[in-house]
């Protein structure tokens, strides 16, 4: 019914989608801090390892690609709100993915009561 790898594996996933959120709020709050460089985490990869159970490797990198300001900073607000708004998106799925697991589990309790 309700298993408790399923369970972690979406723990691990939204603590992945959290820490990109949070790296992706740091840019924005940094659009006008002088010499800023854009961070962020390899996502693929920390999804990767989090679905297999290892480490998170969450560790933010500076991007690379990015045009810089005269200023050094080269946050792009373009960027990081299609970002922001896809991390939203993923954190949604993954807590009603969560809530569904829940469901099933107070379906099987109420049930198992009958």
């Amino acid at each position: 019914m309700i298993e408790q790898a399923t369970m972690a594996k979406l723990e691990r996933y939204l603590d992945v989608v959290a820490s990109r959120q949070r790296g992706v709020a740091t840019n924005i709050a940094n659009l006008d801090t002088p010499g800023y460089r854009t961070k962020d985490i390899d996502f693929a990869s920390a999804l990767r390892s989090a679905v297999e159970g290892g480490s998170l490797g969450m560790e933010p990198r500076e991007v690379a690609g990015l045009v810089e300001r005269p200023d050094g900073n080269n946050v792009s607000m373009e960027r990081e709100s299609m970002l922001l708004a896809e991390t939203q998106l993923q954190f949604r799925a993954g807590v009603e993915l969560l809530r569904r697991q829940f469901s099933r589990l107070r379906t099987a309790i109420t049930e198992g009561k009958s």
